[in-house]
Formats: C-alpha cells, structure tokens, sequence
C-alpha cells in the first residue's frame, strides 16, 4: 500500500482489549512506526493521511516469539524420535554444511512463516559451527530486515561439546567414536568472546538487536559463563540460556556443580532482569524463586517440551513467584512450525493435564499475555512492543472475522488462545508498515524462497551424509545413556506420565 504521508488511519476494525475480554469498535491513529492516538470509529486524523479499511476485522497485539532457532527452519521435519540429548548429537547432520547464504535462509524461512501467522518479534538463538561469525549473525539479520520483523538475535555458544559435557557419556562411547566425537569440538572460548564482541561493536541493523547465549550451562565453562556475563554488561544487551530444559541437564549439573543449573548461573552472576531461561521444565521452587526475585524470565515452549519429551513446566509455579513468563516456538527441527497460536494454546493445554485442580490452570488470559507482554520483555523490549497503546510500535495483527474461526465470535480471548490456528491471519502491519496483506506476504516471493531452499537441500544433503552416519551410531550409545540418567531420582517430577517414575 503506498504511504503518501506520515499518517495512518485505521478505522472500522475492533480493538482486543485483553484485561475486559471484549473487542469494541476502535480507530487507530498512526504516526511513523508508532500509535499516536486510539479513538472512537470516526475520529479525526490529518488531513491526506493513509486510509486502511479494517471492517471485520479484530486487531490484536502482534504475537512475540520468546524462543526460537534461524537456523532450524532448513531442518524442518527431518526427524522423529528424539529426546533433547538425541536432537544434539543430530545438529551436525541437520545443521552441517550451511554456507553464509543457507544462513540467510533458514532466517527467510522462520521470519517469513512467523509473520503469516500473526508474529511480529522473534528471540532467535542462532548457532554457526565452530564459532559465531560477524558475516553469518549479519547475514541473518539482513533476512528479517528483508521480510520487515523485528529480532532479538543471540549467538548460541559454548566451549565444550556434548560429549564433554555429560559426566560420564564420552566413556561409553568407543575408542573409534571417541575419535569421531573431537569432529563436534567447538572454538576456545576466548576465540568465541571475540566474535561476539565484534558483533556487539558495531551493528548496524535497526529492526534486530544483538544478545548472548551461552547455549546451555554445563556446556560452557565457567570462565566462559563470566565472559558472556561481561559482555551482556558492557553492551547492555540480555542472557538467554537453555536451563533444566530437560531431566538429563538437570543431573549433569548435581553432578558437575552439587548446585541446580539456576543456582550456580545465579552464584556466577548471570541472572538478573536481562535474563531468559529457555524451557524451564526442570526449574524447582527454589529455581523459580530466584528467578523471580532477581526479575528474569523464562521463555515457555510447550510444543518442543512435549515434543522432546522433556516434559512439562510448572508456569503456575513460576508466576506464583513472580517469574515473568513468555512463550515461544522453539526451533522448527524440534518443534516443527513457528505458529504461536498452536504455542498459546499449548501453553494452556499443558497446564490443564498436570493435575485436576483446575483452579491452578492457565487461563487464556495469562497464555495470551504471556505471548505478547510477557515474551516483549524477555526480549527487553517491553516499553515498545507487547500492547496496542499510544507510543508503542504499530505492530498489529488482523484477523478476518469472517473466517470460520471467528463464527460466532463469543469472548475474544478464549477464541484467540484456543480456536486461532494462524488461518484466520488477514494482514499483518509492523512498524506502521503492511507485512502481509489479504494474505499474501508483500515481502517476500515464496516460490522463489522455495526454489532456493529446495537447492540447498539437495546440495547439503550430500555434504552431511557422513554426519548422518555417525548419528545413526551415535544414537543407540546416547540413546541409552541419556534415558538412563534421566531415571535418576529427583525431587521434582516433570514427566507427563506416572509410570516413567516406576523405575
């Protein structure tokens, strides 16, 4: 749509109010990137301003991704069964062979399925083997610069592989496959400070911001830990880490600290209001305590906690201790789609399954509220983006109130978080300016996007067969071992089935 001026009207649509369950006719007022004013239908706006129609539709706040992985969107639907623990000896099968162009891609891909279904914020944690590079993070910047959302992109590091990092694992393995393994050694640490410094020093992109994700705890060494804690103070920007995302982690890290994962973070100093915890599963009261106290997040991804089998979160107990709570996709390797409808109304489902005082269960509200105010400010941009309000970006979602999903609209919230599945998506705006428009993404061309990823899979393909190999062998050793420190005995219980506790 072409902008003749500074102004954009908005006028015929209905406004979700969250807080009242309602959506009452409203005019939204434009100015730049940002809302200037919210009025009755008919307010008056400048004289030549842009006129957008938005009879039959509701406009809600754009859904903000708390979690996600770039790189995953050319692994998408590549495997089955498989644990976190498996999914990692997998990465480079699935994540191997990436030049700078499939890393600009696999951004495309993500950022162009996000924003066609209602997503306008992402926090990408975005991995390039064996260190992060100023080129690649840039390259997958320029992707969502290119589809017009906004990004919070984390290099995820770590200074010891897998392998290393499991107390116990690489002794189970061969003498033949321990040669094999030193193929997954990441940089020293040092080396990977300066990448990411370089990054933090000069970035030029306005629609994505930089942070640091030291990628999970025990994967990292401490002195490791401290530089990125560092770095996140010096720039100013946020921690994002995968802690007790799965029952495995949470042992490694008894056995390699005598601490929870959260505690030793919290001992080095990494956990404060900047801070996001990716997952959670595994976080104990006293975990969700200090979170909360010290004013970090967790980021909430049911779908790959159901789909990993790592279990399900207690986000009761993390909001009854003030934690704040986003909600995010996770990667489309282990999650499968980027659509944070399914992921609201995973979120609530999840926590209806957990036991039968239901007065203890998410409402849609706080899944609703966690997927736009709750994921902005794990992404620190809580003062921009989140609500529809004057003074906060115009990042709008319009859904087609003739669309099935919204025959007969009852109470918005309930209708939003459970009966949305991203179909209903009508146009999409951020920043002032239309994304996707009746249906169609004005950014990209996605024929052609799907020429090129078909290109880099066939070309990938060949140059991973190896690493394919090795996981198929890899996988009955860590496929054992993994399980069988998970049945260690624990003082929380995250599973979804008693019998798993039996043992």
């Amino acid at each position: 749509m072409a902008r003749n001026t500074s102004h954009t009207v908005i006028r015929g649509g209905r406004l979700l109010d969250i807080a009242k369950r309602t959506a009452a006719s409203a005019d939204i007022l434009i100015k730049g990137d940002s809302v200037a004013a919210i009025g009755r239908p008919g307010m008056a706006a400048p004289a030549g301003a842009t006129v957008i129609d938005a009879r039959h539709r509701l406009m809600h706040p754009g859904l903000i991704n708390a979690h996600t992985h770039g790189p995953g969107n050319l692994g998408k639907g590549m495997g089955d069964l498989w644990s976190l623990e498996l999914l990692l000896t997998a990465s480079p099968w699935i994540g191997g062979g990436r030049s700078l162009e499939d890393k600009h891609l696999s951004a495309m891909i993500g950022a162009a399925e996000m924003v066609m279904k209602g997503c306008t914020a992402a926090y990408d944690l975005a991995a390039e083997f064996p260190l992060p590079s100023v080129d690649g993070l840039s390259a997958m910047a320029k992707a969502y610069e290119e589809v017009g959302m906004r990004a919070v992109l984390a290099p995820m590091v770590a200074d010891l592989s897998f392998f290393e990092a499991i107390p116990g694992l690489m002794e189970r393995l061969s003498p033949s496959l321990q040669k094999e393994v030193e193929s997954f050694r990441l940089a020293p640490w040092k080396a990977t400070a300066g990448q990411i410094r370089k990054a933090l020093q000069k970035w030029p992109f306005e629609k994505v911001a930089l942070a640091v994700a030291p990628t999970i705890p025990h994967h990292c060494t401490d002195d490791f830990l401290i530089a990125c804690r560092d770095l996140a103070r010096e720039y100013d920007v946020g921690i994002h880490s995968h802690v007790a995302e799965s029952k495995v982690q949470v042992v490694a890290g008894y056995q390699r600290y005598g601490t929870s994962l959260a505690a030793h973070m919290d001992e080095l100093g990494l956990v404060n209001e900047r801070f996001t915890v990716a997952h959670g599963v595994w976080l104990d009261d006293d975990d969700m305590k200090r979170l909360g106290d010290r004013g970090a997040s967790v980021a909430h991804n049911p779908g790959s906690n159901m789909r990993l089998g790592s279990g399900l979160a207690d986000v009761r107990g993390m909001l009854n201790r003030k934690v704040n709570v986003g909600v995010g996709t996770d990667g489309a390797n282990c999650a499968d789609n980027q659509n944070m409808y399914e992921a609201m109304r995973l979120a609530s489902l999840a926590s209806k399954v957990q036991g039968p005082d239901w007065q203890k269960w998410l409402t849609t509200t706080e899944a609703l509220l966690a997927a736009t105010e709750g994921s902005a400010r794990a992404l620190g941009m809580e003062k921009q983006i989140g609500k529809i309000a004057p003074g906060y970006k115009a990042d709008i979602v319009f859904l087609d109130l003739h669309h099935i999903n919204w025959i007969p609209l009852n109470d918005p919230v309930n209708a939003l978080v459970h009966t949305e599945d991203g179909t209903g998506v009508h146009s999409v705006m951020i920043g002032g300016r239309m994304i996707v428009e009746n249906r169609k993404l004005l950014t990209v061309d996605l024929a052609e996007l799907a020429r090129k990823a078909e290109a880099s899979r066939v070309r990938r393909e060949k140059i991973t067969a190896p690493a394919k190999k090795l996981y198929t062998r890899l996988e009955k050793v860590v496929g054992t071992f993994c399980p069988g420190l998970a049945k260690a005995p624990l003082h929380i219980h995250r599973y979804g089935a008693s019998h798993h506790h039996a043992h």
